[in-house]
């Protein structure tokens, strides 16, 4: 089930029109059922935390402006069991509409840490597969568990660097500014990888121009 729901943010969507271009972000949340990721959404949307939810999967969109610059957030909650075959399953229709993802594990429960660790590998990957240059952040959620923790942050930082991911560990229930990192965070990896794109499609059409000009030369 896939809910909409805008943020209050949404309806000065109209005021852009005529300013300079906004950025837009789509930005998808993966990770096992019960680790924190609409909690870490709606702490980012709203500024509060709410602790329970039920097994919904929503798309909200959150305009703001960052930096001078107005942003537009399209973010897909998704859920995934974390037993059996679909234990980690990222779909094809998510790979092809993210700009970034940022993946959630509880840093209280292993089983989490196992389906990231399955996330990651997966993202990898589709990302070969599909030439795909979507950044990817993981987070450990549930800092404020400390005497519960199952999962040491050397093991959630290991984890980034042999992805090449960004690596944030936070609490969505303590603190509103962790959350909005993580996100900000993504969106400069969305931007850079935005201008390389760009920048290797142009080397592309100079190297296809002056190939053309040279090979014209040398038939003449």
């Amino acid at each position: 089930m896939v809910v909409q729901v805008n943020s209050r943010t949404r309806q000065s969507s109209k005021a852009m029109d005529g300013n300079q271009q906004k950025v837009e972000a789509n930005v998808v949340l993966l990770g096992a059922e019960n680790v924190g990721k609409s909690a870490l959404v709606v702490r980012f949307l709203t500024r509060r935390f709410i602790g329970e939810y039920g097994d919904i999967e929503s798309i909200y969109s959150h305009c703001d402006k960052i930096d001078g610059r107005d942003v537009c957030f399209n973010i897909w909650d998704s859920f995934c069991p974390q037993n059996g075959k679909e234990a980690g399953h990222i779909s094809d229709r998510q790979l092809q509409w993210a700009d970034g993802f940022i993946l959630v594990y509880s840093i209280c429960d292993r089983e989490s840490f196992k389906v990231a660790r399955q996330q990651v590998q997966r993202l990898r990957q589709a990302k070969a597969k599909l030439s795909s240059t979507a950044p990817v952040i993981i987070v450990g959620n549930k800092r404020d568990l400390q005497h519960r923790r199952a999962v040491s942050s050397e093991e959630g930082r290991l984890l980034a660097l042999s992805a090449d991911c960004g690596f944030f560990e936070i609490s969505a229930a303590e603190t509103y500014h962790g959350v909005l990192m993580v996100f900000h965070e993504l969106l400069d990896l969305i931007r850079e990888a935005r201008a390389l794109k760009k920048g290797a499609a142009g080397l592309k059409g100079i190297v296809r121009s002056m190939s053309a000009v040279f090979g014209r030369k040398r038939t003449e």
